[in-house]
């Protein structure tokens, strides 16, 4: 297997900011949680995936929208992307979903000036729609697994001449 990147924690500055602006977490509340950061692992030596752990307990109401701020950044060589996906047996439990449907950690966010800091949105569908199945409520301890990161390879095309920098994530390369 390839070893091409590493995770890491953004600053305490760049996290309490977004813990603030989201959830509203007091400086000593950002303080504790920010120093019990679990770096994403993966769950055995066969799995693709890396476990992202929640940063505090959430609960997720049928129909109910957050936007978690990890704390974690990746870095990883030019040529990867991270992939990130909700954990499967939320996925079937619960009907979890990501926004946008699948996350995409490109190699050069992690030189942003919010340090590459990875935001999951997330949204419990159980309870919607014709065929789904009965509301049920979603609750996350704080160290509990939640998505998980998948490193793979890509490629560009021939005449690719692209050279501008990224600044930022969500929607920042237009």
């Amino acid at each position: 297997m390839d070893r091409i990147a590493e995770f890491g924690t953004v600053s305490f500055d760049i996290f309490k900011a977004a813990a603030q602006e989201e959830w509203g977490l007091t400086d000593e509340a950002a303080n504790e949680t920010y120093n019990s950061l679990k770096l994403p692992k993966r769950a055995t030596a066969g799995s693709a995936g890396y476990d992202f752990y929640t940063p505090f307990d959430i609960t997720l109401e049928p129909g109910e929208t957050v936007k978690i701020p990890t704390g974690i950044r990746a870095k990883m060589e030019n040529g990867w992307v991270l992939m990130i996906f909700p954990r499967s047996g939320l996925g079937f439990k619960y009907r979890l979903m990501l926004d946008n449907t699948v996350g995409v950690i490109d190699s050069d966010y992690y030189y942003s000036d919010n340090e590459g800091h990875i935001m999951i949105k997330l949204t419990n569908y159980s309870g919607i729609g014709k065929s789904a199945q009965s509301g049920k409520t979603l609750t996350l301890k704080a160290g509990q697994g939640f998505a998980q990161g998948v490193f793979l390879p890509f490629g560009i095309t021939t005449d690719d001449d692209t050279d501008t920098a990224r600044n930022g994530g969500f929607g920042s390369t237009g």
